[in-house]
């Protein structure tokens, strides 16, 4: 599992990484990668791969490297529906 969280993690900041600044991603855009990553054998279905990335994304809300957001309102933890922005400091 730990692996799988570093991979969130990563991919998280890399799909942020390739979005114009203030521009958000979605937790299910991460699983997704994660779920169409390695060989088609090992592939899995992307909500399964959703509480890996929630849990990725709370060790980054907490290092400050994202933050929270709906609708334009920032979130002071995930909670419901949410979309990842860059942190402060990224």
């Amino acid at each position: 599992m730990a692996d799988s969280a570093s991979e969130a993690r990563t991919a998280t900041l890399a799909l942020l990484a390739t979005r114009a600044p203030g521009a958000t991603i979605c937790p299910s855009e991460v699983a997704r990668v994660l779920a169409d990553a390695g060989a088609p054998s090992e592939k899995t279905d992307w909500r399964d791969m959703m509480p890996t990335v929630h849990a990725a994304i709370d060790a980054l809300l907490a290092s400050g490297e994202v933050h929270l957001s709906w609708k334009g309102e920032v979130l002071p933890s995930r909670s419901g529906p949410y979309r990842i922005n860059r942190g402060p400091a990224a």
